[in-house]
């Protein structure tokens, strides 16, 4: 895809007018989603970072996980934040139904992953998560605050885009939606980078095998979750589903894939009692959209502090 972006590591230098041009459109792409939101009434919720539970990412077909960051405190393991998935759930269903954080996600990918272009091991989500939900109604979110950043940093940030000599183009919408195994069939194990290259719009892929917590319609086997593949060769860049909430079967999902019960027990004990709520969501890679709306050439140029795989900065 595009070549390992290792300018902007030596931080004692002043940024470049590419690095300002894009932290000044990220400043103002945030600052419109955010706004779209609230204005749809929903709650603003502050990160977690360290957890007892937090997203397995497994058995996800695109996990990529070195090490998983633990750490003890006040004589309790926990993890660092991998993807706040399951307070998610817990928050709507216990509080209020219509939520969005900025998540900062710790992801220990292995050092082969820098040369995609497209992987960090710290990066953040736009994450969305609402009550009694489905996947249409986070389609057309998530649709409407792209199109939405992406009219106005058209219209109001030229001067950036002409700095970074970028043609960003308005996507039409309803984005189409596509079916996984209609993909791999057509284009092979490497589907997604297939059809990245060759769409020129984002397109939603359903019907993904992963974690335990998307839902799988037992009945069918169809699992009623999603990805949004970015053009140009970025990739993937929302993943969310319909969430289970049923006891018996996020129990059975947990055994499946060999999981740790206690790891989940405020989970399951909502579920147990009738408590949690059916909902839908997603998470959207800040960094990887910033990415695609500037052109960049590496993900990690969008970063103040870029966190390629292995390598670690000395700031």
């Amino acid at each position: 895809m595009r070549g390992l972006m290792l300018e902007g590591l030596d931080l004692r230098k002043p940024m470049s007018g590419r690095k300002i041009a894009i932290l000044r459109i990220q400043t103002e792409v945030l600052r419109v989603m955010v706004e779209r939101l609230l204005e749809k009434g929903f709650y603003w919720i502050l990160p977690v970072i360290l957890s007892k539970s937090t997203d397995p990412l497994w058995p996800d077909p695109e996990f990529s996980i070195e090490k998983k960051v633990e750490v003890e405190i006040y004589g309790e393991k926990v993890s660092a934040m991998q993807s706040m998935i399951v307070h998610k759930r817990v928050l709507v269903s216990l509080g209020p139904e219509k939520i969005f954080i900025l998540s900062p996600n710790i992801r220990i990918e292995r050092r082969d992953r820098a040369a995609t272009g497209r992987h960090l091991y710290e990066f953040t989500q736009f994450e969305v998560e609402v009550a009694y939900a489905k996947m249409q109604d986070i389609f057309g979110i998530y649709e409407e605050l792209i199109t939405e950043s992406i009219k106005y940093v058209r219209k109001h940030l030229s001067r950036e885009l002409e700095v970074l000599g970028r043609e960003l183009k308005i996507p039409q919408t309803p984005f189409k939606v596509y079916k996984r195994s209609e993909l791999e069939e057509k284009y092979g194990a490497s589907w997604q980078d297939e059809v990245s290259r060759i769409f020129e719009d984002p397109i939603w892929v359903t019907g993904i095998p992963r974690e335990f917590y998307d839902y799988e319609d037992p009945e069918t086997g169809e699992w009623r979750n999603y990805d949004l593949i970015l053009p140009e060769g970025y990739g993937e860049v929302i993943s969310g589903a319909e969430r289970e909430y049923e006891y018996e079967k996020l129990a059975k999902k947990l055994e499946r894939d060999g999981l740790d019960k206690s790891n989940y027990k405020i989970l399951l004990d909502l579920a147990k009692e009738g408590l949690l709520k059916p909902s839908a969501g997603a998470g959207l890679g800040i960094e990887r959209f910033i990415a695609y709306i500037v052109g960049a050439r590496h993900v990690a140029e969008v970063q103040p502090f870029p966190r390629i795989p292995g390598i670690v900065p000395e700031i």
